[in-house]
């Protein structure tokens, strides 16, 4: 079945350019002019697969959509990706803090847009790896549930955050350079930074609480999960 893409979207030739060109790509969509509208469309069952979500909408702004769909059971799960004129890195931060899975800066080739909507959707979607339960500490992971949780209480993720987390986790007691995450947990060439990592990184650790010493910045180097729970910080 063919996955549904949510585009929410003021401009309303932007919009039909989206949506002509995710069709060609196979998709199904749903389109909203404004933030409410956009919120109820994700409401309807089934849920959409990706939203595409602008920034500047004339009632509500993107970020508080965003804040409000990932707080809500149905859609918490569901990927978001900012699409915006605004670019400069602490609109990023602030998006990303939001729960978005990326964001895409305007203007912005058609191409670009398609090969960061797969590539979230395939991140989101695939195996994290062999096993189905995680074990770390205070950690447990159900990776095909995409689900976290931490000391027993569940700790809602982006799909971008779990892969991150998973990535980190397989590689545990191995440095991961900033520019290694970049590509093995985004997965293609964008506008995204390495000061993006470390805000993911702090982002994770305080969501992931205790958890969070697990995740050690190596100075000058990148990040490592620790090999053991108790081991000493170096």
């Amino acid at each position: 079945m063919p996955l549904t893409v949510l585009v929410i979207e003021d401009e309303s030739d932007l919009l039909e350019t989206i949506e002509y060109n995710l069709q060609n790509e196979g998709f199904r969509t749903r389109t909203a002019l404004n933030g409410e509208d956009g919120i109820r469309s994700a409401l309807m069952d089934p849920a959409p697969d990706l939203i595409l979500l602008d920034i500047m909408l004339p009632d509500v702004t993107g970020i508080e959509v965003c804040r409000r769909l990932k707080q809500t059971d149905k859609t918490k799960r569901v990927p978001i990706i900012m699409v915006t004129a605004r670019g400069e890195e602490i609109d990023k931060v602030v998006g990303f803090e939001s729960g978005a899975d990326d964001y895409v800066v305007k203007p912005f080739s058609v191409r670009e847009l398609m090969l960061r909507i797969k590539a979230v959707l395939k991140r989101s979607s695939s195996p994290s790896d062999d096993t189905e339960l995680s074990e770390f500490g205070v950690l447990r992971i159900d990776h095909p549930a995409h689900m976290l949780k931490v000391e027993d209480e569940e700790v809602p993720l982006t799909a971008l955050e779990f892969k991150l987390l998973v990535t980190l986790l397989n590689r545990k007691g191995r440095v991961q350079s900033r520019d290694m995450l970049l590509n093995d947990v985004w997965g293609i060439e964008s506008e995204v930074t390495t000061r993006t990592v470390d805000t993911h990184i702090k982002r994770l650790r305080q969501k992931i609480g205790s958890a969070g010493d697990y995740i050690e910045t190596i100075r000058g180097v990148g990040y490592r999960f620790r090999s053991k729970p108790e081991e000493d910080d170096i």
